[in-house]
Protein backbone atom coordinates (compact mmCIF):
# COMPACT_ATOMS: atom_id res chain seq x y z
CA UNK A 1 0.00 0.00 0.00
CA UNK A 2 3.32 2.01 0.38
CA UNK A 3 4.14 1.59 -2.71
CA UNK A 4 1.20 2.55 -4.54
CA UNK A 5 0.58 6.04 -2.47
CA UNK A 6 4.38 6.71 -3.23
CA UNK A 7 3.92 6.10 -6.58
CA UNK A 8 0.80 8.35 -6.89
CA UNK A 9 2.45 10.71 -5.03
CA UNK A 10 5.18 10.73 -7.54
CA UNK A 11 2.85 10.62 -10.77
CA UNK A 12 1.08 13.44 -9.51
CA UNK A 13 4.19 15.44 -8.69
CA UNK A 14 5.47 14.66 -12.54
CA UNK A 15 1.96 15.73 -14.26
CA UNK A 16 2.03 18.78 -11.96
CA UNK A 17 5.37 19.44 -13.34
CA UNK A 18 4.96 18.98 -16.54
CA UNK A 19 1.67 20.95 -16.35
CA UNK A 20 3.50 24.05 -15.60
CA UNK A 21 7.07 23.37 -17.70
CA UNK A 22 4.10 23.09 -20.75
CA UNK A 23 2.07 26.35 -19.93
CA UNK A 24 5.41 28.03 -19.64
CA UNK A 25 6.24 27.01 -22.95
CA UNK A 26 2.73 27.66 -24.45
CA UNK A 27 2.74 31.32 -23.17
CA UNK A 28 6.60 31.80 -24.45
CA UNK A 29 5.73 30.39 -27.85
CA UNK A 30 2.61 32.48 -28.48
CA UNK A 31 3.24 35.48 -30.91
CA UNK A 32 2.47 38.91 -29.43
CA UNK A 33 -0.39 40.81 -30.72
CA UNK A 34 -0.22 42.45 -34.16
CA UNK A 35 -0.80 46.57 -33.82
CA UNK A 36 -1.18 49.26 -36.68
CA UNK A 37 -1.68 52.58 -35.78
CA UNK A 38 -3.86 54.70 -37.58
CA UNK A 39 -2.54 58.44 -38.42
CA UNK A 40 -3.23 60.60 -35.88
CA UNK A 41 -4.71 63.20 -38.76
CA UNK A 42 -5.75 63.14 -42.27
CA UNK A 43 -3.45 64.81 -44.78
CA UNK A 44 -6.20 65.93 -47.21
CA UNK A 45 -8.66 68.66 -46.34
CA UNK A 46 -11.47 68.00 -44.25
CA UNK A 47 -14.85 68.75 -46.25
CA UNK A 48 -17.45 71.20 -44.78
CA UNK A 49 -18.28 73.11 -41.53
CA UNK A 50 -21.14 72.32 -39.84
CA UNK A 51 -21.95 68.79 -38.54
CA UNK A 52 -19.83 65.95 -36.52
CA UNK A 53 -18.61 62.93 -37.77
CA UNK A 54 -20.66 60.06 -35.68
CA UNK A 55 -17.22 59.14 -33.47
CA UNK A 56 -16.88 55.87 -34.40
CA UNK A 57 -20.52 54.42 -33.52
CA UNK A 58 -22.08 52.50 -36.09
CA UNK A 59 -25.74 53.79 -36.59
CA UNK A 60 -28.13 52.26 -38.12
CA UNK A 61 -27.83 52.14 -41.71
CA UNK A 62 -30.92 52.34 -42.94
CA UNK A 63 -31.49 55.40 -40.68
CA UNK A 64 -28.44 57.08 -42.27
CA UNK A 65 -30.10 57.01 -45.86
CA UNK A 66 -33.08 57.80 -44.40
CA UNK A 67 -31.14 61.19 -43.46
CA UNK A 68 -31.24 61.65 -47.11
CA UNK A 69 -34.65 62.35 -47.40
CA UNK A 70 -35.86 60.04 -50.28
CA UNK A 71 -37.80 57.26 -49.17
CA UNK A 72 -37.29 55.65 -52.96
CA UNK A 73 -33.47 54.98 -52.16
CA UNK A 74 -34.28 53.71 -49.26
CA UNK A 75 -36.88 51.45 -50.63
CA UNK A 76 -33.90 50.56 -53.22
CA UNK A 77 -31.73 49.76 -50.84
CA UNK A 78 -33.61 47.60 -48.86
CA UNK A 79 -35.09 45.31 -51.82
CA UNK A 80 -31.32 44.93 -52.93
CA UNK A 81 -30.57 43.96 -49.24
CA UNK A 82 -33.37 41.17 -50.03
CA UNK A 83 -31.81 39.62 -52.75
CA UNK A 84 -27.56 40.50 -53.14
CA UNK A 85 -25.69 37.22 -52.91
CA UNK A 86 -22.76 38.59 -51.07
CA UNK A 87 -24.94 39.50 -48.13
CA UNK A 88 -26.46 35.72 -48.22
CA UNK A 89 -23.39 34.32 -48.18
CA UNK A 90 -22.33 36.24 -45.30
CA UNK A 91 -25.36 35.25 -43.26
CA UNK A 92 -24.45 31.38 -44.17
CA UNK A 93 -20.72 32.30 -42.57
CA UNK A 94 -22.09 33.46 -40.15
CA UNK A 95 -24.47 30.31 -39.46
CA UNK A 96 -20.98 28.33 -39.67
CA UNK A 97 -19.21 30.44 -37.51
CA UNK A 98 -21.87 30.19 -35.06
CA UNK A 99 -22.06 25.93 -35.21
CA UNK A 100 -18.20 25.71 -35.12
CA UNK A 101 -18.24 28.38 -31.58
CA UNK A 102 -20.83 26.18 -30.23
CA UNK A 103 -18.70 23.19 -30.77
CA UNK A 104 -15.90 24.81 -29.40
CA UNK A 105 -17.32 26.13 -26.78
CA UNK A 106 -18.95 22.54 -25.66
CA UNK A 107 -15.18 20.77 -25.88
CA UNK A 108 -14.88 22.77 -22.19
CA UNK A 109 -17.63 20.62 -20.41
CA UNK A 110 -17.94 16.93 -19.56
CA UNK A 111 -19.71 14.70 -22.53
CA UNK A 112 -22.46 12.10 -21.12
CA UNK A 113 -23.69 9.34 -22.81
CA UNK A 114 -26.33 7.08 -21.95
CA UNK A 115 -26.80 3.52 -23.09
CA UNK A 116 -29.24 0.93 -22.54
CA UNK A 117 -29.12 -2.69 -23.83
CA UNK A 118 -30.94 -6.15 -23.38
CA UNK A 119 -30.04 -9.63 -23.56
CA UNK A 120 -31.03 -12.80 -23.37
CA UNK A 121 -28.76 -16.08 -23.32
CA UNK A 122 -29.09 -19.83 -21.92
CA UNK A 123 -25.87 -21.63 -20.49
CA UNK A 124 -24.45 -24.66 -19.40
CA UNK A 125 -25.55 -25.99 -16.16
CA UNK A 126 -25.41 -25.26 -12.99
CA UNK A 127 -25.38 -21.51 -14.67
CA UNK A 128 -29.09 -20.83 -15.30
CA UNK A 129 -29.80 -18.91 -18.41
CA UNK A 130 -32.04 -15.48 -18.12
CA UNK A 131 -32.71 -11.77 -19.56
CA UNK A 132 -30.33 -9.23 -19.07
CA UNK A 133 -31.46 -5.80 -18.84
CA UNK A 134 -28.42 -2.84 -19.00
CA UNK A 135 -28.16 0.56 -18.32
CA UNK A 136 -25.55 2.72 -18.13
CA UNK A 137 -24.58 6.68 -17.95
CA UNK A 138 -21.17 7.50 -19.33
CA UNK A 139 -19.34 10.57 -17.67
CA UNK A 140 -15.89 12.13 -19.62
CA UNK A 141 -14.16 15.25 -18.82
CA UNK A 142 -10.42 16.38 -20.82
CA UNK A 143 -9.07 19.06 -17.84
CA UNK A 144 -8.08 21.90 -20.02
CA UNK A 145 -4.97 22.13 -17.97
CA UNK A 146 -3.13 24.64 -20.97
CA UNK A 147 -6.18 26.24 -21.87
CA UNK A 148 -6.18 25.14 -25.17
CA UNK A 149 -9.93 24.24 -25.35
CA UNK A 150 -10.58 27.57 -24.30
CA UNK A 151 -8.15 29.45 -27.01
CA UNK A 152 -10.15 27.25 -29.30
CA UNK A 153 -12.96 28.66 -27.77
CA UNK A 154 -12.07 32.09 -28.09
CA UNK A 155 -10.68 31.62 -31.61
CA UNK A 156 -14.29 30.12 -32.57
CA UNK A 157 -15.60 33.66 -30.66
CA UNK A 158 -13.31 35.93 -32.73
CA UNK A 159 -14.07 34.19 -36.43
CA UNK A 160 -17.96 34.76 -35.35
CA UNK A 161 -17.23 38.16 -34.56
CA UNK A 162 -15.01 38.60 -37.75
CA UNK A 163 -18.06 37.14 -39.60
CA UNK A 164 -20.78 39.39 -38.68
CA UNK A 165 -18.69 42.10 -39.44
CA UNK A 166 -18.57 40.80 -42.89
CA UNK A 167 -21.69 40.49 -43.23
CA UNK A 168 -22.41 44.27 -42.23
CA UNK A 169 -19.57 45.39 -44.86
CA UNK A 170 -21.83 43.53 -47.36
CA UNK A 171 -24.58 45.44 -46.21
CA UNK A 172 -22.54 48.92 -46.28
CA UNK A 173 -21.08 47.94 -49.93
CA UNK A 174 -24.51 46.57 -51.33
CA UNK A 175 -26.30 50.26 -50.15
CA UNK A 176 -23.41 52.14 -51.41
CA UNK A 177 -23.55 50.57 -54.94
CA UNK A 178 -27.16 50.85 -55.10
CA UNK A 179 -27.15 54.69 -54.11
CA UNK A 180 -24.29 55.05 -56.29
CA UNK A 181 -26.25 54.10 -59.18
CA UNK A 182 -29.74 55.67 -58.10
CA UNK A 183 -27.71 59.01 -57.67
CA UNK A 184 -26.09 58.11 -61.25
CA UNK A 185 -29.80 57.99 -63.10
CA UNK A 186 -30.70 61.21 -61.00
CA UNK A 187 -27.79 62.91 -62.18
CA UNK A 188 -29.08 61.35 -66.32
CA UNK A 189 -32.34 62.96 -65.39
CA UNK A 190 -31.17 66.39 -64.58
CA UNK A 191 -28.66 65.97 -67.70
CA UNK A 192 -31.80 64.59 -69.73
CA UNK A 193 -33.72 67.87 -69.08
CA UNK A 194 -30.99 70.08 -69.68
CA UNK A 195 -30.54 68.15 -72.99
CA UNK A 196 -34.37 69.03 -73.62
CA UNK A 197 -34.51 72.24 -72.80
CA UNK A 198 -31.43 73.09 -74.97
CA UNK A 199 -33.04 70.87 -77.82
CA UNK A 200 -36.29 73.50 -77.44
CA UNK A 201 -34.60 76.56 -78.18
CA UNK A 202 -32.49 74.70 -81.07
CA UNK A 203 -35.52 73.92 -82.40
CA UNK A 204 -37.24 77.00 -82.26
CA UNK A 205 -34.23 78.54 -83.47
CA UNK A 206 -34.26 76.37 -86.39
CA UNK A 207 -37.79 77.13 -86.70
CA UNK A 208 -37.77 81.03 -86.91
CA UNK A 209 -34.31 80.92 -89.21
CA UNK A 210 -36.72 78.44 -91.65
CA UNK A 211 -39.32 81.15 -91.98
CA UNK A 212 -36.84 84.20 -92.20
CA UNK A 213 -34.75 82.35 -94.95
CA UNK A 214 -38.53 81.85 -96.37
CA UNK A 215 -38.95 85.46 -96.55
CA UNK A 216 -35.49 86.07 -97.51
CA UNK A 217 -33.93 88.23 -94.19
CA UNK A 218 -31.38 85.13 -93.62
CA UNK A 219 -29.29 83.32 -96.44
CA UNK A 220 -29.86 79.91 -96.93
CA UNK A 221 -26.61 78.63 -95.18
CA UNK A 222 -27.37 79.98 -91.87
CA UNK A 223 -30.91 77.71 -92.31
CA UNK A 224 -28.91 74.67 -92.90
CA UNK A 225 -26.80 75.59 -89.79
CA UNK A 226 -29.60 76.21 -88.09
CA UNK A 227 -31.15 72.46 -89.19
CA UNK A 228 -28.01 71.18 -88.16
CA UNK A 229 -27.69 72.74 -84.77
CA UNK A 230 -31.82 71.46 -84.36
CA UNK A 231 -30.71 67.80 -84.99
CA UNK A 232 -27.88 67.88 -82.68
CA UNK A 233 -30.17 68.69 -80.16
CA UNK A 234 -32.52 66.11 -80.85
CA UNK A 235 -29.51 63.74 -81.27
CA UNK A 236 -28.35 64.55 -77.54
CA UNK A 237 -31.87 64.12 -76.24
CA UNK A 238 -32.27 60.54 -77.74
CA UNK A 239 -28.39 59.51 -76.54
CA UNK A 240 -28.67 61.30 -73.09
CA UNK A 241 -32.32 59.18 -72.83
CA UNK A 242 -30.58 56.01 -73.97
CA UNK A 243 -28.03 56.25 -71.29
CA UNK A 244 -30.48 57.06 -68.59
CA UNK A 245 -32.60 54.02 -69.71
CA UNK A 246 -29.31 51.65 -69.34
CA UNK A 247 -28.82 53.49 -65.70
CA UNK A 248 -32.79 51.55 -65.00
CA UNK A 249 -31.52 48.50 -66.47
CA UNK A 250 -28.35 48.47 -63.36
CA UNK A 251 -31.12 49.43 -61.10
CA UNK A 252 -33.14 46.68 -61.49
CA UNK A 253 -30.75 44.22 -61.52
CA UNK A 254 -28.98 45.27 -58.81
CA UNK A 255 -32.52 45.55 -56.60
CA UNK A 256 -34.36 42.56 -58.38
CA UNK A 257 -37.24 45.02 -58.61
CA UNK A 258 -39.55 44.07 -61.90
CA UNK A 259 -38.91 47.31 -64.67
CA UNK A 260 -42.36 48.18 -64.67
CA UNK A 261 -42.59 48.73 -61.05
CA UNK A 262 -39.24 49.90 -60.80
CA UNK A 263 -39.91 52.40 -63.69
CA UNK A 264 -43.49 53.89 -62.01
CA UNK A 265 -41.67 54.34 -58.20
CA UNK A 266 -39.29 56.11 -59.73
CA UNK A 267 -41.41 58.59 -61.81
CA UNK A 268 -42.99 59.66 -58.73
CA UNK A 269 -42.56 63.26 -58.26
CA UNK A 270 -39.76 63.93 -55.46
CA UNK A 271 -40.71 66.38 -53.00
CA UNK A 272 -38.97 69.47 -52.41
CA UNK A 273 -35.50 70.47 -54.72
CA UNK A 274 -34.87 68.39 -57.84
CA UNK A 275 -31.35 68.74 -57.25
CA UNK A 276 -29.32 66.35 -56.16
CA UNK A 277 -28.75 65.90 -52.67
CA UNK A 278 -25.23 66.71 -50.88
CA UNK A 279 -25.32 64.12 -47.82
CA UNK A 280 -23.13 65.58 -45.66
CA UNK A 281 -20.88 68.22 -43.96
CA UNK A 282 -18.39 67.21 -42.08
CA UNK A 283 -15.77 69.11 -39.46
CA UNK A 284 -13.93 66.73 -37.99
CA UNK A 285 -13.29 62.99 -39.12
CA UNK A 286 -11.44 61.26 -36.74
CA UNK A 287 -8.80 59.29 -37.58
CA UNK A 288 -10.00 56.52 -35.28
CA UNK A 289 -12.45 56.04 -37.95
CA UNK A 290 -10.78 53.44 -39.20
CA UNK A 291 -11.26 51.02 -36.41
CA UNK A 292 -15.25 51.33 -37.05
CA UNK A 293 -14.41 49.78 -40.62
CA UNK A 294 -16.29 46.33 -40.62
CA UNK A 295 -12.99 44.95 -42.54
CA UNK A 296 -10.85 46.20 -40.55
CA UNK A 297 -12.55 45.36 -37.42
CA UNK A 298 -12.51 41.61 -38.99
CA UNK A 299 -9.24 41.67 -39.96
CA UNK A 300 -7.98 42.34 -36.35
CA UNK A 301 -10.09 39.26 -35.32
CA UNK A 302 -8.76 37.21 -37.60
CA UNK A 303 -5.78 37.73 -35.98
CA UNK A 304 -6.67 37.19 -32.37
CA UNK A 305 -8.13 34.18 -33.62
CA UNK A 306 -4.76 33.07 -35.38
CA UNK A 307 -3.35 34.19 -32.45
CA UNK A 308 -5.14 31.67 -30.05
CA UNK A 309 -5.09 28.86 -32.35
CA UNK A 310 -1.11 28.83 -32.50
CA UNK A 311 -1.61 28.28 -28.49
CA UNK A 312 -4.13 25.40 -29.54
CA UNK A 313 -1.87 23.69 -31.95
CA UNK A 314 1.14 24.39 -29.23
CA UNK A 315 -0.41 22.54 -26.57
CA UNK A 316 -0.85 19.52 -28.93
CA UNK A 317 3.28 18.90 -27.78
CA UNK A 318 2.21 18.56 -23.89
CA UNK A 319 0.80 15.99 -21.61
CA UNK A 320 -3.22 16.09 -21.40
CA UNK A 321 -5.01 15.00 -18.43
CA UNK A 322 -8.53 13.39 -18.68
CA UNK A 323 -11.39 12.03 -16.19
CA UNK A 324 -14.12 9.49 -16.96
CA UNK A 325 -16.55 7.87 -14.92
CA UNK A 326 -20.28 5.50 -15.31
CA UNK A 327 -22.93 4.28 -13.43
CA UNK A 328 -24.92 1.32 -14.30
CA UNK A 329 -27.80 -0.31 -13.63
CA UNK A 330 -27.94 -4.30 -14.50
CA UNK A 331 -30.88 -6.69 -14.16
CA UNK A 332 -31.07 -9.95 -14.17
CA UNK A 333 -33.99 -12.13 -14.67
CA UNK A 334 -34.00 -15.92 -15.12
CA UNK A 335 -36.79 -18.71 -13.71
CA UNK A 336 -39.10 -15.83 -11.88
CA UNK A 337 -36.37 -14.01 -9.95
CA UNK A 338 -34.27 -11.11 -10.50
CA UNK A 339 -30.97 -9.84 -9.38
CA UNK A 340 -29.94 -6.09 -9.40
CA UNK A 341 -26.55 -5.79 -10.00
CA UNK A 342 -25.87 -1.86 -10.12
CA UNK A 343 -22.10 -0.09 -10.19
CA UNK A 344 -20.33 2.62 -10.62
CA UNK A 345 -16.72 3.70 -11.49
CA UNK A 346 -14.49 7.00 -11.19
CA UNK A 347 -11.80 7.12 -13.26
CA UNK A 348 -10.09 6.06 -15.20
CA UNK A 349 -7.90 9.18 -14.16
CA UNK A 350 -5.76 9.42 -17.61
CA UNK A 351 -2.28 11.33 -18.32
CA UNK A 352 -1.76 11.45 -22.02
CA UNK A 353 2.39 11.66 -22.66
CA UNK A 354 3.30 12.55 -26.54
CA UNK A 355 6.18 10.48 -26.83
CA UNK A 356 6.55 10.59 -30.64
CA UNK A 357 4.58 11.48 -33.82
CA UNK A 358 7.37 12.33 -36.35
CA UNK A 359 7.06 15.99 -36.01
CA UNK A 360 3.62 16.14 -36.66
CA UNK A 361 3.01 18.48 -33.70
CA UNK A 362 5.90 20.91 -34.10
CA UNK A 363 4.59 21.05 -37.99
CA UNK A 364 0.92 22.06 -36.74
CA UNK A 365 2.56 24.91 -34.49
CA UNK A 366 5.24 25.80 -37.66
CA UNK A 367 1.95 25.81 -39.69
CA UNK A 368 0.11 27.83 -37.27
CA UNK A 369 2.64 30.57 -36.45
CA UNK A 370 2.45 30.96 -40.25
CA UNK A 371 -1.65 31.89 -40.85
CA UNK A 372 -1.23 34.57 -37.82
CA UNK A 373 1.89 35.80 -39.65
CA UNK A 374 -0.22 35.87 -43.01
CA UNK A 375 -3.08 37.14 -40.82
CA UNK A 376 -0.75 39.95 -39.23
CA UNK A 377 0.19 41.03 -42.83
CA UNK A 378 -3.23 41.12 -44.05
CA UNK A 379 -4.53 43.52 -41.20
CA UNK A 380 -1.70 45.76 -41.86
CA UNK A 381 -2.79 46.07 -45.31
CA UNK A 382 -6.29 46.15 -44.92
CA UNK A 383 -5.49 49.20 -42.52
CA UNK A 384 -3.12 51.01 -45.35
CA UNK A 385 -5.93 50.40 -47.83
CA UNK A 386 -8.53 52.03 -45.45
CA UNK A 387 -6.32 55.25 -45.26
CA UNK A 388 -6.03 55.32 -48.90
CA UNK A 389 -9.40 54.89 -49.34
CA UNK A 390 -10.54 57.56 -46.53
CA UNK A 391 -7.76 60.18 -47.86
CA UNK A 392 -9.12 59.53 -51.51
CA UNK A 393 -12.60 60.31 -50.50
CA UNK A 394 -11.74 63.38 -48.86
CA UNK A 395 -9.56 64.94 -51.86
CA UNK A 396 -12.45 64.47 -54.08
CA UNK A 397 -14.28 66.48 -51.77
CA UNK A 398 -12.19 68.85 -50.84
CA UNK A 399 -11.70 69.42 -55.12
CA UNK A 400 -15.40 68.90 -55.93
CA UNK A 401 -16.30 71.80 -52.76
CA UNK A 402 -13.48 74.17 -54.62
CA UNK A 403 -15.18 73.85 -58.02
CA UNK A 404 -18.58 74.41 -56.63
CA UNK A 405 -18.78 77.83 -56.86
CA UNK A 406 -16.67 78.48 -59.84
CA UNK A 407 -19.21 75.98 -61.61
CA UNK A 408 -22.16 78.32 -60.43
CA UNK A 409 -20.03 81.69 -61.44
CA UNK A 410 -19.76 80.02 -65.06
CA UNK A 411 -23.40 78.54 -65.71
CA UNK A 412 -24.81 82.30 -64.54
CA UNK A 413 -21.71 84.16 -67.09
CA UNK A 414 -22.50 81.63 -69.56
CA UNK A 415 -26.67 82.08 -69.19
CA UNK A 416 -26.03 86.40 -69.27
CA UNK A 417 -24.14 85.45 -72.61
CA UNK A 418 -26.62 83.56 -74.19
CA UNK A 419 -29.28 86.20 -73.28
CA UNK A 420 -27.66 88.98 -75.13
CA UNK A 421 -26.33 87.06 -77.95
CA UNK A 422 -30.24 85.83 -78.64
CA UNK A 423 -31.47 89.22 -78.24
CA UNK A 424 -29.13 90.26 -80.78
CA UNK A 425 -29.78 87.43 -83.07
CA UNK A 426 -33.45 88.09 -82.82
CA UNK A 427 -32.38 91.97 -83.77
CA UNK A 428 -30.27 90.79 -86.42
CA UNK A 429 -27.28 91.82 -84.88
CA UNK A 430 -25.42 88.81 -84.28
CA UNK A 431 -24.99 85.73 -86.58
CA UNK A 432 -26.21 82.36 -85.43
CA UNK A 433 -22.63 81.17 -85.33
CA UNK A 434 -22.76 83.69 -82.10
CA UNK A 435 -25.86 82.14 -81.00
CA UNK A 436 -24.87 78.88 -81.42
CA UNK A 437 -21.70 79.48 -79.78
CA UNK A 438 -22.88 81.01 -76.56
CA UNK A 439 -25.63 78.11 -76.50
CA UNK A 440 -23.12 75.64 -76.31
CA UNK A 441 -20.98 77.61 -73.89
CA UNK A 442 -23.75 77.17 -71.30
CA UNK A 443 -24.81 73.65 -72.09
CA UNK A 444 -21.17 72.88 -71.39
CA UNK A 445 -21.37 74.30 -67.99
CA UNK A 446 -24.61 73.22 -66.73
CA UNK A 447 -22.83 69.73 -67.88
CA UNK A 448 -19.94 70.47 -66.22
CA UNK A 449 -22.09 71.31 -62.86
CA UNK A 450 -24.27 68.53 -62.91
CA UNK A 451 -21.54 66.15 -63.26
CA UNK A 452 -19.60 67.78 -60.39
CA UNK A 453 -22.64 67.32 -58.10
CA UNK A 454 -22.45 63.93 -59.17
CA UNK A 455 -18.93 63.61 -58.72
CA UNK A 456 -19.17 65.12 -54.83
CA UNK A 457 -22.27 62.14 -54.21
CA UNK A 458 -20.01 59.83 -55.55
CA UNK A 459 -17.14 61.14 -53.14
CA UNK A 460 -19.41 60.77 -50.20
CA UNK A 461 -20.74 57.72 -50.85
CA UNK A 462 -17.04 56.92 -51.47
CA UNK A 463 -16.56 58.50 -47.67
CA UNK A 464 -19.21 56.10 -46.45
CA UNK A 465 -18.11 53.44 -47.39
CA UNK A 466 -14.29 53.92 -46.46
CA UNK A 467 -15.22 54.88 -42.90
CA UNK A 468 -17.71 51.92 -42.24
CA UNK A 469 -20.86 53.89 -42.73
CA UNK A 470 -23.17 56.21 -40.81
CA UNK A 471 -22.76 60.15 -39.76
CA UNK A 472 -26.03 63.04 -39.34
CA UNK A 473 -27.93 64.53 -41.81
CA UNK A 474 -26.47 67.81 -43.19
CA UNK A 475 -28.56 70.59 -42.84
CA UNK A 476 -28.72 72.44 -46.07
CA UNK A 477 -28.10 71.67 -49.64
CA UNK A 478 -26.31 73.31 -52.01
CA UNK A 479 -28.92 75.19 -54.36
CA UNK A 480 -29.39 74.17 -58.16
CA UNK A 481 -28.68 76.85 -60.87
CA UNK A 482 -30.65 74.57 -63.23
CA UNK A 483 -34.20 73.52 -61.67
CA UNK A 484 -37.10 75.46 -62.74
CA UNK A 485 -35.78 75.40 -66.47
Amino acid sequence: MKNLRLLASVLTLSVASMVLTACGAVGALLPSNATVSPPENWFAPLPGEAAIAHEGKLASLSDWWQQQGDPVLVELIDAAQAVNGSISGASARIAQAHAERVAAGAALQPTVDASLGVQRRSTLPPFPGGTIIQGAVQASWEIDLLGANRMARDAARQRLAGAEAGWHEARVSVAAEVANQYYQWRSCQRLLAIAMADGSSRSETARLTELAAGAGFQSPATAALARASAAEGKSRVTQQRAQCDIDIKLLVMLTGLPEPSLRARLEVPQAGSPSLPVPVVLSALPAATLAQRPDVYAAALQVAAARNEVGVADAQRFPRLSLAGTIGRNRFLSGGDAYNLNSWTIGPVAVTLPVFDGGRRRANVAAATARYDDAVSRYREVVRRAVREVEEALVSLDSSAARNDDALVAIAGFAESLNAAQQRYDHGMASLFELEEARRSKLAAETMWVSLQRERIGAWISLYRAAGGGWTAPDTATPDPTAGR
